[in-house]
C-alpha cells in the first residue's frame, strides 16, 4: 500500500515537472495584436446571432404546437392554441427570412 502511493506520487512529480519544465514563459510568447471590426461586419454579425436565436424560437414554437396538437386528444380549445402556436411559428419565420431584405432596404435609405 506505501510502494503504492509512492509510486503515485513520484509519478504525479514527474509529470508536474515535466509539464512545467516544457511551459513557454509569458514573456517569450508572440504578442497579439487585436483589430476592431468595422461597423458593418459588427451588425453583420449581430444580425446574424439575432436571425439565428429568432429561427430557433420559431422551431421551438412549431414543435410546441405540434406537441399540443398530439395531445390535444379532440378539445377544441387545445386544437386553436396548437394552431396559434403554428401560426407564431409561420411568422416567426417569416421575419427572420424577410430581415435581410430589410435591412438592404434601409441600408439603400441610408445611403450604407
Amino acid at each position: 500500500m506505501l510502494r503504492r502511493t509512492i509510486s503515485r506520487l513520484l509519478t504525479l512529480i514527474t509529470a508536474t515537472a515535466s509539464a512545467v519544465a516544457v511551459a513557454v514563459p509569458a514573456s517569450a510568447a508572440q504578442p497579439q495584436i487585436l483589430t476592431a471590426n468595422t461597423l458593418p461586419v459588427i451588425i453583420g454579425n449581430i444580425t446574424a446571432w439575432i436571425a439565428a436565436i429568432a429561427f430557433g424560437l420559431a422551431t421551438l414554437s412549431a414543435t410546441v404546437g405540434f406537441l399540443l396538437y398530439l395531445t390535444a386528444g379532440g378539445d377544441p380549445t387545445a386544437i386553436e392554441r396548437a394552431k396559434s402556436a403554428w401560426k407564431n411559428a409561420a411568422i416567426g419565420y417569416a421575419g427572420v427570412v424577410l430581415a435581410p431584405i430589410l435591412l438592404l432596404i434601409v441600408k439603400g435609405w441610408i445611403g450604407g
